[in-house]
């Protein structure tokens, strides 16, 4: 587990636990063997399912680096019933939309995007998920999210207020506190490769 530094501006003790958290991410993931990281987070654990309305369309990232794996669950999600999202920019000072994935077995018809990950073809136009499951850095047993810095999410989530949104993480990104901004929303769980914990809707 990362060690949070001392108190400090929100903004700046941001910056310095996102490079640890980063570091402590990566070196984590390479030290899994390839087999195993083919197996974890494969599909959506029961609670979690249980959380999704009936054919609501997920907005999943597809993920980078070492992020956690969305893959598996993508293709699950597709297969019963739930269309899929991914994040969407037109430019890079442009605000994140979500389009369609129409087939998550097909990464081929992915584009890369202005911010180097994958995303659809522009396709109709954008869509709004009725639940979002996000990337993040770090985490807290309670929900606080640690995200890139770019805000993309939290604006995003602060635009539409109703939407659930959940993380996926591996379990070395849980962190005992984060600093809080007026701006930053609770998630409704942290799903890891060991357990789920809930926080607030």
């Amino acid at each position: 587990m990362v060690d949070p530094s001392p108190p400090r501006h929100p903004a700046d003790h941001k910056k310095t636990l996102r490079k640890a958290f980063r570091e402590a991410r990566a070196a984590h993931v390479a030290a899994l063997p390839e087999s195993l990281r083919a197996l974890v987070l494969n599909r959506p654990p029961g609670p979690v399912t249980g959380m999704i309305p009936s054919d609501a369309t997920v907005g999943l990232y597809h993920a980078v680096g070492s992020e956690a794996p969305t893959h598996g669950w993508a293709r699950w999600l597709s297969e019963n019933g739930h269309p899929i999202a991914l994040p969407w920019f037109g430019e890079r000072d442009a605000p994140m939309e979500f389009r369609l994935w129409d087939n998550p077995w097909n990464e081929d018809a992915l584009l890369q995007g202005p911010w180097g990950a994958l995303q659809p073809p522009e396709g109709d136009g954008p869509v709004v998920p009725q639940f979002l499951v996000v990337p993040l850095l770090a985490f807290t047993p309670s929900g606080r999210r640690l995200g890139q810095g770019g805000g993309h999410y939290d604006r995003w989530l602060d635009a539409h207020p109703d939407v659930p949104a959940i993380g996926l993480a591996w379990d070395c990104q849980i962190a005992e506190e984060l600093p809080h901004e007026d701006h930053d929303r609770h998630l409704a769980a942290v799903v890891t490769p060991t357990r789920i914990y809930e926080g607030q809707m």
